[in-house]
Parts: C-alpha cells; sequence; structure tokens
C-alpha cells in the first residue's frame, strides 16, 4: 500500500513516458511493454459477484421503468427497434471500454486511457465533466426517491428523506468498498428479479395462459397505425429519448479497479452485462407493446404499471414504486461512488486538488475518503438546488450535463481506437478481451455520436440540453487548454 497522504508518482513532463501523452500517476504515460498501470492506492475489496451485478443493475434505473413511457409514446411499437439501435450502440462503447480497461485497470478509467491516447487536455475534460454529470444527476435521484418515500410517509417531509438518503451513502461509501459491493449486488438482484418475473408474467399475458386473459397475438404490434404509426421518424426520436438510458455501465470499468484480479473481473462482467442488459430492456419493451396498444401509454407514466394493472396483478403500481425507489437509489449509490474515484484519479494525475489524494488505511479499507466527501459536498449542493430552484437554476444545471455522456462515449471510441494500436505493438497480451472487427466498428460508433448530437438539435425539447451540454464542454475544454499552455510555459 503506498503512503496515502502523497501521490503514488511524480508527475513528468508531456512527452516523456512511452505513449508521450502526459505525466504519470494513476493515468499518464501510457502502457509500458506490459500495458499495466501503477498498482492503486486503493482496496481490493470488490469481488466478481459484485462486478457481474453492478453491469446488470448499473443501468435498469427510472429511465426504464417511467421514462420508458415517453419513448412509447412518440415511436410506438417501434420502440423495440429505438432501444435495438440505443442499445447497441452502447453495448459497442461497453465493448470498447472493456477491452482498455481488461489490459490497464484504473480507477480513472476512461479518463485514464483518453489521457493516455489523446494528451492531458482530454484526460483532464472527460474526467471533470463526467464528474460534474453524476453530481448533478445524484441531485435528481435523491429527490425522486425522497419523493417516494414522503407519499409512503408524510409525516417527514421530502428534504428529511433526502438527508437520510445522503448520510446513509456517504457512511457506506467511507466506511469500505465492499460496502458499496454489497449495496449495489442487492440493489442490482432486485432490479434484475423484477425484470424476469415481470418477462415471464408478460409472456404468459401474450400466450393467454394466465387467469382471465385470452392470447394476445400480434394485434397490438400490427394495429393502431402499425409497427411504425410514425414511422421512422418516430424511431429517431424514440432513440434520442431512450439512449441516455444506457448511462452508467461506465461505472462497472472504474470499479473494476478495487477487485482482486481486474483484467479478468472486468473482462467477465462487460461479456455478461452488455448482452443481458439489451435483452432485458428489448424484451422488456418487446413484451409492453405486445400486451397493450401503444396509444395506452403517457410520458411520465410506468408502462411496466400499465401492464402489471392489466394482467391483473394486485397494487402494480405500489410494487414498481418500490422497484423504482431501489432504483434510484442503486444510482444514487453508483454515483457517489464513482463521482469520488473519478475525481481521485484526477487528483493522482495532478488534474485535481492534491489533498483529495489522502486514502484510509488498510484497517478502514483503503478508500479515498476525501474524494468521497468532495463528491457528496457537491451533491448536497446539488440537491439543494433541486429543492429551492427545480425550475430555473438547477434545470440550467441538468440541461448543461444533458449530452455530456455523448461526449464521454465519443472520447472513449477516439481513444480506444489509438490504444488498441499501442497495445498491439507494445503488449498484445493485454489484450484479453478485444472489440469486435477493430477498427470498423470503431469508426461506426464515432461517427454515429455526432449524428445522435445533429438529431438532438433538431428535436425542440432536446435542443437546450445540446446548446448548454456544448456549452458546459466548451468551458472545460478552454480550462484545459489554459492548463497546457501554462504547463508549456513553466
Amino acid at each position: 500500500m503506498h503512503d496515502a497522504s502523497s501521490p503514488t508518482h511524480s508527475p513528468v513532463p508531456p512527452g516523456s513516458g512511452p505513449s508521450g501523452s502526459g505525466p504519470s500517476g494513476s493515468g499518464p504515460s501510457g502502457p509500458g511493454p506490459s500495458g499495466a498501470l501503477p498498482p492503486e492506492p486503493l482496496a481490493h475489496g470488490l469481488k466478481q459477484r459484485h462486478l457481474t451485478m453492478l453491469g446488470l443493475g448499473g443501468v435498469i434505473g427510472a429511465g426504464l421503468f417511467v421514462g420508458s413511457g415517453a419513448g412509447i409514446a412518440v415511436a410506438g411499437p417501434a420502440i423495440v427497434v429505438s432501444y435495438l439501435i440505443a442499445g447497441t450502440l452502447a453495448m459497442l462503447v461497453m465493448r470498447m471500454l472493456g477491452e482498455m480497461s481488461a489490459a490497464m485497470p484504473a480507477s480513472g478509467s476512461f479518463s485514464v486511457y483518453a489521457e493516455r491516447a489523446l494528451g492531458r487536455w482530454a484526460g483532464f475534460s472527460v474526467g471533470w465533466l463526467y464528474w460534474f454529470l453524476l453530481v448533478v444527476v445524484l441531485a435528481v435521484e435523491a429527490t425522486a426517491a425522497a419523493q417516494i418515500a414522503h407519499a409512503w410517509v408524510p409525516a417527514v417531509e421530502p428534504w428529511l428523506w433526502v438527508l437520510l438518503f445522503m448520510v446513509v451513502f456517504t457512511v457506506a461509501n467511507l466506511a469500505a468498498v465492499k460496502n458499496f459491493g454489497e449495496f449495489e449486488f442487492w440493489f442490482a438482484a432486485l432490479k434484475v428479479t423484477a425484470i424476469v418475473v415481470f418477462l415471464a408474467l408478460g409472456l404468459l399475458a401474450v400466450f393467454g395462459v394466465l387467469p382471465d386473459t385470452d392470447p394476445v397475438g400480434l394485434t397490438n404490434l400490427t394495429g393502431q397505425g402499425g409497427f411504425l404509426p410514425n414511422g421512422w421518424g418516430g424511431v429517431v426520436s424514440g432513440v434520442l429519448t431512450v439512449v441516455f438510458a444506457f448511462g452508467g455501465l461506465e461505472v462497472l470499468t472504474i470499479a473494476a479497479a478495487e477487485t482482486d484480479d481486474p483484467a479478468r473481473a472486468v473482462g467477465r462482467a462487460v461479456r455478461s452485462a452488455v448482452v443481458r442488459i439489451l435483452f432485458f430492456y428489448v424484451g422488456s419493451m418487446l413484451v409492453i407493446v405486445t400486451v397493450l396498444p401503444w396509444t395506452a401509454q403517457r410520458a411520465g407514466l410506468s408502462p411496466y404499471v400499465k401492464v402489471l394493472d392489466a394482467i391483473g396483478v394486485p397494487s402494480a403500481g405500489q410494487i414498481m414504486n418500490i422497484v423504482v425507489f431501489v432504483a434510484l437509489l442503486s444510482a444514487l449509490n453508483a454515483n457517489l461512488y464513482g463521482s469520488s474515484r473519478m475525481v481521485f484519479s484526477l487528483a493522482e494525475r495532478g488534474e485535481a486538488p492534491r489533498a483529495l489524494l489522502k486514502v484510509s488505511g488498510n484497517g478502514a479499507g483503503g478508500v479515498p475518503r476525501r474524494a468521497v466527501l468532495a463528491s457528496v459536498s457537491f451533491g448536497f449542493a446539488s440537491v439543494l438546488l433541486n429543492l429551492r430552484w427545480p425550475d430555473s437554476v438547477f434545470l440550467y444545471l441538468l440541461n448543461s450535463v444533458g449530452a455530456v455522456l455523448l461526449f464521454v462515449w465519443g472520447l472513449i471510441a477516439a481513444s480506444q481506437l489509438r490504444l488498441r494500436r499501442r497495445l498491439e505493438r507494445e503488449a498484445p497480451g493485454a489484450l484479453a478481451l478485444r472489440m469486435w472487427c477493430f477498427p470498423y466498428l470503431t469508426w461506426l460508433t464515432l461517427a454515429a455520436l455526432p449524428a445522435v448530437l445533429l438529431l438532438m438539435l433538431t428535436d425542440d425539447a432536446a435542443r437546450p440540453q445540446v446548446l448548454w451540454s456544448a456549452g458546459a464542454t466548451g468551458l472545460v475544454l478552454l480550462v484545459a487548454a489554459v492548463r497546457e499552455l501554462r504547463a508549456r510555459r513553466a
């Protein structure tokens, strides 16, 4: 274990490492002959089961259980195609990220790889943007979970619920990384179980096996305007609505650095997670639009509740409220974990205050406590803004991170494109998990992401997110450029 109060390595000038891309530390100079990174001063408290369930449950959240209703409303039964397209894009990005993470596990994940592949500006920019994204979205999740809890216990004000959630998960993340793993394991297990049961009940309803049900057949897929009631334009609108529901898988590769065998763990987790998640998402949508007419769905209302009510499941609304509540707490926990590890990695590479490098001793699990507290502090600030100015100040913050995920995915693809060639030359044995059809699918992904952004600009609802996110990204890039100029003059 390295001295927790100081960086594990001192920075070196850009161009001095094997890859000539940046300073040393957790994310600096590129893979050496073995492709491995310096050891992290963090505990290896996560097990394979934690990582696998994190991969399965990381993106199964309120966006699927509630937000999918908006996608069905614009695409009709063709929402299945929308999810297939968005899920495939997310699966390609995760495969690329999995390749790099298996070869070079790091707590900063894609921020570290961007720095190695493209330079310090890229690692700095994507790391801080992702951190900002997590601490802002954390406020949405905490507030939404508090509203559900307040409905159950009206005597307790929502702000008290928010305080309780934040304190509980802060304490859990400060204690030991295995606590985060256990929380996420059981949260993910409940979400996965809920979807499996839903799929089973839905299939039984489709074939008329359940009591008081008749076989549905394909009537709802071909009626009410057909499979494409709003044409391919509806499919595209559906993609724009659902693509961000796949955000969250990135935390899987951040967590891999805190397992006993990171390369093997991330490889297994990525292989199993991407296909199963695609199955859960697309399978769920297929069941929903088969059991009920797509015209029965409304934005803001859970299509899962509609289906469960239709097939006679008692208290369907309350059951889904519990599942959504757990999904929100799961996302809150994962975002707090991911944001703390990202800012810790930035500090390791000299891109964040060095005071955040303090790591607890072996007895407490090797946790970056100051990084956790810094992230939760900004999380609390975001929550206060959400509670006080939900339709003004906080709305601007939320819009400013609305499209950041696509920027992150784009840098992941660009990093993989460059690092794959480098690894093939310097450390071919480190490529335990390989991107499919390289480099063709990587280029396809790089072309698809700007296309999604351009389509968002044509959509009245999505345009503010693109513009505000572009402004936030431009600001961070400007800071990165100023830092680069100062570094060169020094």
